[in-house]
């Protein structure tokens, strides 16, 4: 299938946006010959806490500010601005009619594996073609068989990356330069807010 000209939602919660989240994306432009990718940081995500108690309005800007060198990135609000959990299913259908052109989701494998979880798996297998990225040695197999063998599927080519927002996380909360792993204004954000310190009070003896 032909995905020249449409726009790759990327959903996460991207806490925080990395280098690994930009390679992705640029990955799916260069090799789909996208016109975009739109990040969308989820609001409420239904299947997990925002470690670290960060707000959503933290994890927006950070990514408003890591993406802001790149022309084909942009960031939308609909999950951040959404009252209730966040489903992918729902943003496709609220984004469509916005996007003409047409639309493919972004995904790491190891996401996209557990859709049986995710609000209306079937619907959502058949709504857009997906770009899957390499995670955590996932067999393209994998995505070959029911539910996946019904949709339109289509792996980026590019090495595993190890790289997490919890590695990430933890190098701040130890108190190490995360400089080389994320864009460098999501560093100096992290920093001038504090984010991802360890705030648990000492220990009296």
């Amino acid at each position: 299938m032909n995905l020249a000209g449409r726009v790759g939602l990327f959903g996460g919660t991207f806490n925080p946006l990395h280098e690994a989240h930009i390679l992705v994306a640029r990955r799916a432009i260069e090799q789909f010959d996208l016109s975009e990718v739109v990040f969308i940081p989820s609001g409420i995500p239904p299947h997990k806490e925002v470690a670290e108690g960060v707000s959503k309005e933290d994890r927006y800007a950070m990514v408003k500010q890591g993406i802001a060198a790149y022309t084909d990135f942009s960031v939308s609000r609909i999950e951040i601005d959404r009252l209730a959990p966040s489903y992918t299913i729902d943003t496709i259908r609220a984004l469509k009619p916005e996007y003409p052109g047409g639309l493919c989701f972004i995904v790491g494998a190891d996401l996209l594996v557990q859709i049986d979880t995710w609000k209306e798996p079937q619907a959502l297998l058949a709504s857009v073609p997906f770009l899957i990225a390499p995670r955590d040695g996932i067999s393209k197999e994998t995505f070959r068989v029911p539910p996946f063998d019904r949709a339109r599927i289509h792996f980026l080519e590019m090495e595993e990356v190890d790289l997490s927002s919890t590695w990430v996380r933890n190098r701040v909360k130890q108190g190490k330069t995360v400089m080389d792993c994320v864009p460098r204004s999501v560093a100096t954000y992290i920093e001038e807010h504090d984010l991802y310190l360890d705030r648990q009070p000492a220990e009296i003896r």
